[in-house]
């Protein structure tokens, strides 16, 4: 289950109501850092960008691929921790515009966790601490630490007992 807030608004869909929501000087400003951050191939850069200019909560050593897409309007609503990697052209969405309302919502992601390429991450999920997404995966709901899931809807693959299993294998 997300752990969204949810905000109705009248008259016209929640996007035109976006500078009532969020000023636009920050969304700016966000879009820049973000789009030189996506591009840059220099990990601590990178890790410091996001901390620095969009308050954006990154553990040690967490790497973010080419191309991940944070939330341009409320970074500063995620947290990587430590040693985690997000793939390769992953978006990680903290809000939601919808027709009659806006969601938001923090999204959490746990110590050790990898993050397959081309992944959605919907507002106010959490992903646990060891846990294995897979790629082009959409993540709306949460995830349960050392799981492996995939797919679009998200599914479990791997319980964390079948993964340690697994591991105990090879």
């Amino acid at each position: 289950m997300r752990n969204t807030e949810r905000h109705f608004v009248t008259g016209s869909n929640s996007l035109w109501h976006i500078y009532k929501t969020v000023p636009f000087w920050k969304v700016a400003k966000n879009f820049i850092v973000i789009q030189m951050a996506r591009y840059t191939p220099f990990l601590p850069m990178k890790n410091w960008l996001y901390k620095s200019f969009l308050r954006m909560k990154v553990g040690e050593h967490s790497s973010f691929a080419l191309m991940v897409m944070p939330d341009v309007m409320f970074p500063e609503k995620i947290t990587v921790g430590r040693n985690s990697v997000i793939g390769y052209n992953t978006t990680i969405l903290a809000h939601e515009y919808l027709i009659n309302e806006y969601r938001l919502g923090e999204v959490i992601i746990g110590d050790e966790v990898l993050i397959g390429a081309n992944t959605t991450i919907l507002p106010g999920v959490t992903i646990g601490d060891g846990a294995i997404v897979s790629a082009a995966t959409l993540v709306n709901k949460d995830v349960p630490a050392g799981t492996f899931v995939g797919g679009n809807p998200m599914k479990i693959i791997y319980t964390a007992e079948q993964m340690a299993e697994r591991q105990l294998k090879t």
